[in-house]
């Protein structure tokens, strides 16, 4: 929206501590006092993920991380209990045992293949069941219809982080969650320049309490991290067209190369989620994420893979990355938790960028076959 009063096309960035009242009387009139509270520039970002998300509105935080750590601050308490996943990512994971346990609340971590599961998971203190689909590393879907309908029967929270699908593969709201999670950092910024994290919720009932527990908190972004989000969001859908183009294209090749045991993508049609994966994601886009299974040393893949591949370990970036799980994302996890969920020692996990497909895949196959 252009400014009001300049006409700039660009959302300013107001980099401002506190706000001036004009009376007493007129305290808050104009919608700002302190910026931990709200910011203009923060703010307008709040209101264009809500919008894209399907949301009524949304908090914007400093990571993925603390989107997660707010909703489940938000909506449990000691005694508290939590269906969740057992295959998310490794930070979710590792919160929720190594604090929120710790502070007296219940985790079932549990096979949300099949929604059977989750249900008979349900306690009488279940007050939150926590999804994630497609999963970080392993790309299960979660049936998020079926789910909620099992959560609305029994008056528990249904939250999803659909940082993995973004609102142009998935939108969580529109399958009767009631909270999403994003991870900003991801394919929203897309570009490798911030940090962010989104909760957003679907009525204005939920969303007060998320804002209340974000000003106690004082889990805030900064204006200018705001402003940047807002300008890279602008070609997220375009972004996630090539990188799902990429991504099936690039999972086709290893599905036949002699160095992959396995690869898994929703777009393929071995993928043993494809129907539901068809039916809950949006205009036939499946993402830029997928995993294979190498035949070798997977450190060595590592090592030797080059350009236009970059080894790091975030995702859904313009540029395309691959990551060996086992000791690098998920490094954090019990091997043999993270084994029974599927993660294996030769698991790599690849972000498919905006790079030339046929340059991606002539670097795979390059280091595949020295392996």
């Amino acid at each position: 929206v252009p400014c009001d009063k300049t006409g700039a096309i660009l959302t300013p960035v107001y980099m401002s501590t506190t706000f001036v009242q004009e009376s007493v009387d007129k305290y808050l009139e104009k919608g700002y006092s302190y910026s931990r509270t709200n910011n203009p520039t923060v703010k307008m970002l709040e209101e264009k993920v809500a919008k894209i998300e399907n949301g009524y509105d949304s908090i914007c935080v400093s990571t993925g991380m603390a989107a997660t750590a707010s909703c489940i601050n938000a909506f449990m308490n000691t005694g508290d209990h939590c269906v969740i996943t057992n295959c998310s990512y490794g930070g979710t994971n590792r919160i929720c045992r190594e604090q929120f346990m710790h502070l007296g609340m219940e985790f079932s971590f549990v096979d949300f293949t099949d929604p059977k599961n989750v249900e008979a998971a349900i306690k009488p203190n279940t007050k939150l069941i926590f999804s994630e689909s497609p999963t970080n590393p392993t790309l299960t879907l979660a049936d998020l219809d079926a789910i909620s309908e099992i959560a609305q029967k029994h008056g528990i929270l249904h939250v999803c982080d659909s940082t993995f699908a973004t609102p142009y593969v998935c939108r969580p709201l529109d399958h009767g969650c009631d909270l999403t999670i994003q991870s900003l950092t991801k394919y929203y910024d897309g570009l490798n320049i911030g940090t962010g994290g989104a909760l957003i919720a679907k009525t204005p009932e939920l969303y007060e309490r998320i804002k209340l527990v974000q000003n106690m908190h004082g889990n805030i972004m900064s204006p200018m991290t705001a402003y940047l989000m807002l300008q890279t969001m602008k070609t997220m859908g375009l972004r996630i067209r090539q990188q799902s183009a990429s991504a099936m294209k690039i999972a086709t090749f290893l599905e036949s190369h002699p160095k992959v045991s396995k690869v898994v993508y929703p777009g393929l049609a071995s993928h043993p989620q494809k129907e539901l994966a068809d039916r809950q994601h949006r205009d036939g886009l499946h993402g830029g994420m997928l995993w294979f299974d190498v035949k070798g040393d997977p450190i060595k893949l590592m090592d030797t893979i080059k350009r236009p591949w970059t080894l790091c370990e975030n995702l859904g970036a313009t540029e395309s990355i691959i990551t060996a799980c086992a000791v690098m994302t998920h490094a954090n996890m019990i091997r043999e938790d993270r084994l029974k969920v599927g993660i294996t020692d030769g698991f790599i996990r690849i972000s498919v960028g905006i790079e030339d497909p046929d340059d991606l895949i002539r670097g795979l196959d390059d280091a595949l076959n020295q392996l």
